[in-house]
């Protein structure tokens, strides 16, 4: 009996090191090409004050500026998550053989 219990204390600490995401990718599919919620955030008007209070102190906020270039190219869903490291060595296109 003491060969089980410690087979069963083995199992459930390689379950335990091997983490929920491993289990995760099992039954859910990756997720991290489709629409997230945070995409469709826009932009609020700042806060208005009472009258009769005093403004927070501002001149430390963050201003955001707006990004004025092209939209970034969309992602098929068998694109790699962003979250993936890209491979080290990525062909150039116009590079001679040898450089």
């Amino acid at each position: 009996m003491t060969s089980r219990a410690a087979l069963a204390l083995f199992a459930a600490v390689l379950l335990g090191l091997g983490g929920c995401k491993t289990i995760h990718r099992i039954y859910h599919e990756e997720t991290c090409n489709k629409p997230q919620p945070y995409q469709s955030a826009g932009t609020i008007p700042p806060l208005a004050i009472p009258p009769g209070l005093d403004a927070p102190d501002t001149s430390h906020a963050l201003e955001v500026p707006q990004y004025n270039g092209p939209a970034p190219p969309p992602r098929r869903p068998t694109d790699p998550c962003l979250s993936a490291p890209p491979s080290f060595n990525v062909p150039q296109p116009n590079a001679a053989l040898g450089e």
